[in-house]
């Protein structure tokens, strides 16, 4: 076709992770089970290798490739780096659970493959491609769900699984009426259709689409997945489907409304903004009366999405509102994925008064909790705190100055469901009362310290980082 940049080169760290998915799953049907972390270290080399490629690529012009489907720009320069990054801790986070697994290949591969499949969400620039990367996204991380064939497993599994097929219908049948009032599945040309679109029938169909990439992010009204699928897979599963799918769907939704629809046919601007004052509330409000440390988290990361779309609402209308968006995406990534490596390290300790005397026994996971929980709220000097600070100026710059309230009310009231995870942490245990006293699991410990690390020093150097952030998207014509 004329016209057409079918260049395989600007898609180097997607190709990666392909190629490292599906060698990987021919090796490890050759490897003896004691070997099979070569398969892991293969994921590994490919996400390193596509952190240097993103890094070149992100030194070349902006474009849009195989016509005007994929975006190679700012945002997705962004989107492929966290995602790599989010990939390397999960890798580390659940080598303890894995190894020596029968299926531990399996694992390796459909984690690539659900990141792929994120990375791709965010550079979709045609509403097919979107739809296409959905289902890349969310096929293997059903999959990876019920990884374990345990009973509680399974059943995560397939609420997942239900949820995931209704609502992926709900956003192909938005796609199929956008794409009946606009006239095009190309962004670009889409935006110019939608204009002289009924609103009505605009609105419909965004509605219905936005519903599928809610459900990816966990946003409500569309998060009753989230609790029980967090709390009824393994410690390493529940970090990575909280985490890693997230950043695509956000991504995502922020480039489409941006992108691809005019700001006069329907006001998604308010839409979005209740979402995300409905998600912090209510996820807020539901993370109170939880004794489950996995459940706490299964509504923290609820109420955090609701923080995250404040930027979405007001993409185009702040400056602030993409570099806020990735900032807080890469802090919300590292930070949640550290609090889980500290549940997984532990997978005896399942409800908050297991972690009563903690800091005694293991000063060092301790420690790590302390700041990624104390990031989750958004206390300096972490990552989060600077996320959420340029979130609210966004908010403001963008004329949502009430959700920007509403978001610091819930960030106070947020307080009180951490400090009953790590008040216990700090309390003496009685002598007549049993101690739990499990030995922590080396890798995931080590990647516990990490992630907290991580989470200080790029809170430190955010300043640095922001402007980097920052950037239009390419759209094609």
């Amino acid at each position: 076709m004329t016209g057409m940049n079918e260049n395989p080169g600007a898609l180097v760290p997607e190709l990666l992770l392909l190629a490292a998915a599906v060698f990987g799953l021919l090796l490890g049907a050759w490897l003896p089970r004691h070997r099979q972390y070569l398969v892991r270290v293969l994921a590994a080399v490919a996400a390193l290798g596509g952190l240097l490629a993103t890094a070149a690529a992100a030194a070349r012009p902006d474009e849009v490739v195989f016509g005007t489907s994929y975006a190679i720009d700012g945002i997705t320069h962004a989107t492929r780096a966290i995602v790599l990054v989010a990939l390397l801790i999960a890798l580390a986070l659940s080598a303890d659970a894995t190894a020596g697994h029968r299926r531990e290949t399996e694992f390796v591969v459909l984690l690539q493959l659900g990141a792929l499949g994120t990375i791709a969400l965010g550079g979709a620039n045609d509403l097919l491609l979107l739809f296409s990367a959905f289902l890349l996204a969310s096929v293997p991380f059903y999959a990876l769900a019920g990884w374990d064939a345990q009973p509680l497993s399974t059943e995560a599994a397939m609420k997942y699984y239900l949820s995931g097929a209704f609502l992926g219908v709900a956003m192909v049948t938005g796609i199929a009426i956008l794409y009946g009032v606009g006239r095009s599945t190309a962004y670009g040309p889409l935006r110019e259709g939608l204009t002289a679109a009924p609103p009505a029938v605009v609105a419909v169909g965004l509605v219905a689409l936005l519903a599928g990439l809610l459900f990816k992010a966990g946003a409500v009204p569309v998060h009753f997945w989230v609790p029980d699928v967090t709390d009824g897979t393994p410690a390493p599963v529940a970090a990575i489907v909280t985490t890693i799918p997230k950043i695509g769907a956000l991504v995502g939704m922020y480039r489409l409304l941006l992108v691809a629809v005019p700001p006069g046919s329907v006001n998604w601007t308010l839409l979005v903004a209740v979402l995300a004052a409905a998600s912090m509330t209510l996820g807020n409000l539901a993370a109170f009366f939880q004794t489950s440390v996995q459940r706490l988290l299964a509504y923290s990361t609820v109420s955090q999405v609701g923080y995250l779309l404040m930027a979405v609402a007001v993409a185009g209308r702040a400056d602030l509102a993409q570099p806020s968006l990735f900032l807080y995406l890469a802090a919300y990534a590292v930070t949640n994925l550290g609090a889980f490596a500290v549940v997984a390290a532990l997978p005896e300790l399942r409800d908050l008064d297991d972690y009563r005397g903690l800091a005694r026994r293991h000063p060092g996971l301790a420690a790590a909790l302390v700041v990624c929980l104390f990031g989750l709220i958004g206390t300096p000097p972490t990552a989060v705190f600077v996320g959420k600070l340029t979130v609210f100026a966004a908010a403001v710059d963008g004329g949502l100055g009430w959700l920007a309230v509403l978001a610091v009310v819930n960030t106070v009231a947020s307080v009180f469901y951490y400090l009953r995870w790590i008040a216990p942490a700090f309390r003496r245990v009685d002598t007549d009362e049993p101690e739990k006293s499990p030995r922590a699991r080396t890798w995931t410990a080590r990647t516990a310290y990490a992630a907290a690390a991580v989470s200080l020093l790029l809170g430190i150097a955010a300043g640095a980082v922001l402007p980097l952030l920052a950037g239009p998207p390419a759209v094609g014509s």
